[in-house]
């Protein structure tokens, strides 16, 4: 038994590696996660190993993002308390190389890879509910 656990540890160890320090294979991801140098703010926490670019960061915080064309304010004026976390999920997305367990394989023609089931902490999601239950987000059928 001793012997299994010693061949198979090191095993689930160098797995557990693999999975912890890998960019996704998506837009805007670098190929290898590495230092950054300077990020902009809520993309900061990642700046010694990111998977993104000091540029995608800028874009992360932009009403009108050029990441994905997309506008915070589609559906009205987006709350300054609301929209921190929605940076902070595009910028966990965009710059974080721990993503390995939750990314799933997709064939669309602007990413092979997407995150799905990440987890959240009660504690962040009572906060994002809090800050932004009165605005809205909207999508066309």
């Amino acid at each position: 038994m001793l012997g299994l656990l010693l061949v198979t540890l090191p095993l689930a160890l160098a797995a557990e590696r693999d999975v912890l320090n890998i960019c996704m294979d998506a837009k805007h991801h670098k190929v290898k996660p590495g230092p950054e140098g300077r990020l902009y703010k809520q993309c900061e926490p990642w700046r010694d190993n990111a998977c993104c670019t000091a540029n995608t960061s800028v874009h992360a915080h932009n009403v009108q993002s050029k990441l994905y064309t997309f506008n915070w304010n589609h559906c009205g004026i987006m709350t300054k308390k609301c929209k921190k976390h929605f940076i902070q999920d595009t910028c966990f997305y965009e710059c974080s190389p721990n993503l390995g367990p939750w990314i799933q394989q997709v064939s669309q023609s602007w990413r092979d890879e997407r995150i799905l089931h990440v987890p959240i902490c009660k504690a962040d999601c009572d906060e994002w509910w809090r800050d932004c239950q009165q605005d809205y987000t909207c999508k066309e059928n």
